[in-house]
C-alpha cells in the first residue's frame, strides 16, 4: 500500500465507492441491540461523501428498515447480510431467500419459547443474542446449530450472538461486489467476523485491477483475522470517522 491508501478514491471520487459496516464500525456496540446509533458526524459525513463519490453505503446484518430509519435514504443500504438492498427508495429482496420465510418465523417461534426477549426476528433471518447473559452462551450455539439441522438454516457468528439464515450464497462480500461492478476504487470499513467476507470480495476486485483499501476497526472484541488483513487499523468510532472526513 502507498503512503496514502486512500489516494485513487480522492483523485477520482466519481469511479470510487466507499462502503461501511454498521454496528462496531458506525456505531458503537451496546447492550441493547435496538438503541445502537451512529456516533455523533458519522451520518453527516456520509452524507458529504454521497455527494462526491459514485457509490456510498452501509452493509449489515440489521434489516434495510432499521438502518434507513438511522441514517436516511441517500445511501445504497444493504441489510441482512445482502439478502436486501434499498437503493433509490426501492427495497429488493433475495428472491431466493423469500421461499424461506416460514421456515424462519417457525425458527423464531421456537426460540423465543426458548430464550425470550434474546431473539431479534429479522423476517428473512434471526438473531440470538446473548451479550447481557453471556453465561448462555453456549446454551444457545448449541440450539442454533441443532435448529440449523432440524430447519436447513444456517449458522453465522456474530458478536455476542449467532444468526441463522436460509442457505444461499449471499453475504457482505458477494452483495458489495455486485453493488461496485465497473468502478475502479473501492473501500469497505469493518469491525467483525461477518466483515471479512467484504474483505475477501475486494481481494477478488484487486485481483482484476481494482485500487481497494480494507480497513479494520479495532475494538476489544475485533477478530485478529481482521486486523491482520487489513490494509489500514483505525481505533474505534473516532477513527472511523476520520477516514469519513478525510475522503
Amino acid at each position: 500500500m502507498p503512503s496514502d491508501p486512500f489516494h485513487a478514491l480522492r483523485d477520482d471520487p466519481s469511479s470510487a465507492a466507499v462502503i461501511t459496516d454498521y454496528d462496531g464500525t458506525l456505531a458503537p456496540i451496546v447492550d441493547d441491540p435496538g438503541a445502537a446509533a451512529p456516533s455523533p458526524g458519522a451520518v453527516g459525513a456520509l452524507h458529504r461523501l454521497a455527494d462526491r463519490y459514485a457509490l456510498v453505503g452501509v452493509v449489515s446484518g440489521r434489516p434495510v428498515e432499521f438502518l434507513a430509519s438511522q441514517l436516511g435514504d441517500r445511501l445504497w443500504l444493504c441489510g441482512l447480510y445482502g439478502l436486501e438492498n434499498l437503493a433509490g427508495g426501492v427495497l429488493i429482496q433475495a428472491a431466493e431467500a423469500t421461499g424461506w420465510r416460514d421456515v424462519v418465523a417457525g425458527a423464531v417461534g421456537r426460540a423465543v419459547g426458548v430464550f425470550g426477549a434474546g431473539v431479534e426476528d429479522k423476517g428473512l433471518s434471526l438473531t440470538l443474542h446473548f451479550r447481557t447473559t453471556p453465561e448462555l452462551g453456549p446454551e444457545v450455539r448449541a440450539w442454533a446449530h441443532a435448529e440449523a439441522d432440524r430447519s436447513g438454516l444456517v449458522p453465522r457468528e456474530a458478536k455476542a450472538s449467532i444468526e441463522l439464515h436460509p442457505p444461499v450464497h449471499i453475504d457482505k462480500g458477494t452483495a458489495i461486489e455486485a453493488a461496485v461492478s465497473g468502478l475502479r476504487a473501492v473501500c469497505f470499513l469493518g469491525d467483525d467476523i461477518g466483515d471479512l467476507t467484504a474483505f475477501d470480495a475486494l481481494d477478488r476486485l484487486a485481483a482484476q485491477g481494482v485500487h481497494t483499501v480494507r480497513v479494520a476497526v479495532a475494538t476489544s472484541e475485533s477478530p485478529v483475522e481482521m486486523l491482520e488483513r487489513a490494509d489500514v487499523v483505525v481505533d474505534g468510532q473516532g477513527g472511523v470517522l476520520g477516514v469519513l472526513e478525510s475522503l
